[in-house]
């Protein structure tokens, strides 16, 4: 298993690193591989996700569906992290949220890029942000529950953040399995439970 970038992760393949599955939380990725030739087809949508708005535990500011409670509290904020949108689809998510509340031009300056979703809520968990914008299936994971707090952000405010598997044209029979394994509903009732939709 290699876990890492979608962007990093196509060109590894696309020179040649071996792979089976590929699994991207950008759709636009996969479709990448398929019209490079590389895949089955255009493989399914595994998982929808969605984005919330993340503090540390101890954080003062209020957490609501207009971040006014963000806007009111900006004096606060020296540091706002979110996933880098040329990289991560959570980030591209992120900043259109912003964008459709208002409150992106007040962040501008503020704005910490993670390489990865998973980069920018650790640095929300370890307060070296004072809020940011995560991914709902990092806020549920225990280890960042118990150090933030979080608000569902609406999914009208952002395009889907549409993840999206591709079986590579080695696939074996395994990596097939699993393919169709995830598209199950048990593993389908896992996504859910998860955070993802």
């Amino acid at each position: 298993v290699n876990i890492g970038s979608s962007a990093n992760l196509v060109r590894q393949i696309q020179q040649g690193m071996p792979a089976e599955l590929f699994m991207s939380a950008d759709e636009d990725f996969a479709f990448r591989l398929a019209d490079a030739g590389l895949t089955l087809d255009r493989g399914v949508v595994y998982a929808t996700g969605r984005i919330v708005l993340m503090v540390p535990a101890e954080s003062t500011l209020t957490l609501d569906a207009q971040l006014k409670g963000l806007v009111g509290g900006l004096s606060k904020i020296d540091k706002f992290a979110i996933a880098n949108p040329e990289l991560a689809p959570y980030g591209k998510a992120a900043v259109q949220a912003l964008q459709t509340l208002g409150t992106w031009p007040a962040l501008q300056g503020k704005i910490v890029l993670g390489e990865s979703i998973a980069q920018a809520t650790q640095f929300i968990s370890t307060g070296a942000a004072q809020a940011g914008i995560s991914a709902l299936s990092l806020a549920l994971a225990p280890e960042v529950a118990s150090r933030t707090r979080y608000l569902l952000i609406p999914d009208n405010l952002h395009t889907p953040v549409r993840q999206r598997m591709v079986l590579l044209k080695s696939a074996r029979p395994a990596a097939r399995a699993f393919y169709d394994f995830l598209q199950s509903p048990a593993a389908r009732a896992v996504m859910t439970r998860h955070g993802y939709v």
